[in-house]
């Protein structure tokens, strides 16, 4: 495997190559040849990422409040965003898998996505904090600028809505489905759907507060999955 041109894609030289492999290498792979596999390094690489993408955002984004800049790294560093970095920088050419996973694409997305996690350790590892900074904020600026505009001050149904309608229009409608409660103190319950298909339910005590949460749990859904 050429892991001088991986290296090329990330813009990082390393000078222990074992801590690039071991980053690229998925548990599958790991069991079957007994070597280490990438998953202490993902979970030191989520911390970082955590931290640059924090300290980032204070510096950068005055206008933040903390709820607000919890909003934007959460947008900025989910499996989507992540997996994103991944196929940018062609990461599945050089993932160690094992022959299971070779022939199951069931956990695409979350296997690259954690592979990044694993190469910002390993580059901290090998070059220390600036350099795994470097790849960081290379990599998220551009996710953190989209979310500074959107996900931190736009509310929840714009949000959404945006999100949707990245590859086209797309019919979303929402639903209250239940009302309870006497007059004075009603509980609505909302549903949203895109084009037909049921994302999630919110409650509150007005009909657009409902709505909001319904599309809330929606983003909620889409920045996990």
């Amino acid at each position: 495997m050429q892991l001088d041109i991986f290296e090329q894609n990330i813009g990082y030289e390393f000078k222990n190559r074992d801590l690039l492999k071991t980053a690229l290498t998925h548990t599958s792979y790991a069991y079957e040849h007994k070597v280490k596999s990438n998953e202490r390094l993902e979970y030191l690489g989520d911390s970082i990422l955590e931290f640059i993408s924090s300290k980032f955002l204070f510096e950068n984004y005055s206008n933040l409040s903390e709820g607000e800049m919890t909003k934007v790294r959460a947008y900025a560093v989910c499996e989507e965003s992540l997996y994103k970095i991944a196929t940018k920088n062609n990461f599945s050419d050089f993932l160690y898998l094992g022959k299971s996973e070779q022939s199951s694409h069931s956990n695409k997305k979350a296997i690259l996505a954690d592979s990044v996690e694993a190469v910002i350790a390993a580059i901290y590892l090998d070059g220390g904090l600036e350099a795994a900074e470097s790849f960081i904020l290379e990599n998220i600026k551009t996710a953190i600028a989209f979310g500074s505009k959107n996900v931190g001050v736009k509310d929840y149904k714009t949000v959404l809505q945006e999100k949707l309608q990245e590859n086209g229009e797309v019919s979303i409608k929402y639903e209250i489905i239940k009302e309870e409660g006497p007059d004075h103190n009603k509980v609505f319950t909302a549903q949203v759907e895109c084009d037909g298909e049921k994302l999630a339910i919110g409650s509150g005590k007005s009909k657009k507060s409902a709505e909001m949460e319904a599309a809330k749990k929606a983003l909620d859904k889409i920045y996990k999955n």
